[in-house]
């Protein structure tokens, strides 16, 4: 499919333009969204998204279009793998809720950004060297191995990173926002604040994610235009995303042997396009492999296919709504506790009544899955404080009253 530049053109000022209205329409003046606002926004973009698929369907044919659709779905995927990073780490730099949807935004400007270069670097490579797609699916296929690896060993989802590491010893740092502020002054000299902090680490990751997700869609088509679109409306959508799925993150279980099974498909798919194209003078004395190669409308299939079973196997499994209770337990009694989560009296009402209602799940819980509660004493400490601050905001006519204890031994 060949695209006119005034095609390229159009489409790079339309996701700009998506950019700015999100910032300048809903962002710029800090606010939590609600659940009906961050539906209709997520099902929006969904749908712009689709639209634009239905046009490369119609415009460029059955190929381009089930490579579009295909990349799309792997990224929006490999996306919400992101979302996870982002709650710990703007979990870790106690973010202001009022204030996340701006660093959201950062993050995925940044991520497109730095994806952008990507693409046109791995296009050049792909060009260049046909031997650049057996790294592609080598790549992939060591991911996916990554991908099962527990979330304690890999540094690239803490948020103490190496980009922020370097940042704390270049500039002086305040401990405390200042609104949605980069930069304060404390005793009369200019120091940057955690929201600058927080945007560094989301830049950082972004970078490390990007070397999973494009070897990842070039698997499925090596449309340039195709890769980069696809990219960017799986990116655009992302933050009302993250409030739409707030609180059910840590139920979807599965999600990783999903998303590991379908960088595993890619990258086998890959590998055997390599061989099929192969010009390495080592493999078959540099001549094509007779092999079969797997069609765009099958991985289109596989890959749907995948995250159907894993998601749904996900949202039915009683562990995954014994996770979920457990870690968003923890999750909400140490944001009800920051008095810099959110200044919003009716957010801090929201997170407790939801504190209330996973205290209650994990009290019902089997002994099976009451052993996935990490450090009890500690959550039932943690419980106990949280109901102690919010008996005190009832005193003082700030809340309403609620009985919340620590867990049932």
């Amino acid at each position: 499919m060949i695209v006119p530049d005034w095609v390229w053109a159009l489409t790079v000022v339309g996701i700009v333009a998506l950019l700015a209205f999100d910032f300048f329409f809903h962002v710029r003046k800090a606010h939590v969204p609600t659940l009906r606002e961050a539906a209709v926004w997520s099902a929006g973009y969904v749908g712009i998204a689709l639209l634009f698929g239905v046009g490369v369907l119609m415009f460029g044919g059955i190929e381009p279009g089930s490579e579009y659709f295909a990349g799309y779905v792997t990224e929006k995927a490999l996306s919400v793998d992101n979302l996870f990073v982002f709650l710990v780490i703007m979990s870790s730099f106690r973010v202001p809720r009022e204030d996340q949807q701006k660093v959201l935004l950062f993050g995925i400007a940044f991520a497109l950004i730095a994806r952008s270069g990507f693409i046109f670097l791995g296009a050049a490579l792909i060009n260049a060297f046909a031997w650049v797609f057996y790294v592609f699916g080598l790549i992939l296929l060591v991911t996916a191995g990554h991908v099962l690896m527990p979330d304690d060993d890999d540094e690239s989802r803490k948020a103490d990173n190496l980009p922020v590491r370097m940042a704390k010893k270049v500039i002086r740092t305040s401990e405390h926002y200042d609104g949605d502020k980069l930069f304060t002054k404390i005793d009369g000299k200019r120091a940057m604040t955690p929201m600058l902090l927080v945007m560094v680490s989301l830049g950082g990751t972004d970078v490390l994610f990007a070397l999973d997700s494009i070897p990842a869609i070039f698997g499925l088509t090596q449309n340039v235009f195709i890769v980069f679109t696809a990219t960017a409306f799986s990116l655009l959508g992302l933050r009302q995303l993250y409030f739409l799925l707030d609180g059910l993150l840590d139920r979807l279980v599965y999600l990783s042997y999903g998303l590991a099974a379908i960088l595993s498909f890619i990258g086998v798919k890959l590998i055997l396009h390599a061989l099929h194209e192969n010009n390495v003078p080592f493999i078959n004395d540099g001549e094509s492999v007779p092999v079969v190669e797997i069609s765009t409308s099958l991985s289109l299939v596989v890959i749907i296919g995948f995250l159907a079973v894993t998601v749904a196997a996900s949202l039915l499994s009683p562990k995954g709504r014994a996770k979920m209770a457990i870690a968003n337990a923890r999750r909400h009694a140490t944001a009800y506790l920051d008095s810099e989560y959110t200044h919003d009296p009716e957010e801090r009402e929201r997170i407790f009544k939801k504190l209330i209602k996973e205290r209650d799940q994990i009290d019902h819980l089997g002994e099976k899955f009451r052993k996935l509660v990490r450090d009890e004493d500690a959550l039932n400490e943690l419980l106990k404080r949280a109901a102690a601050k919010h008996d005190e905001a009832v005193e003082r006519g700030e809340a309403e009253p609620h009985k919340v204890t620590g867990l049932t031994a």
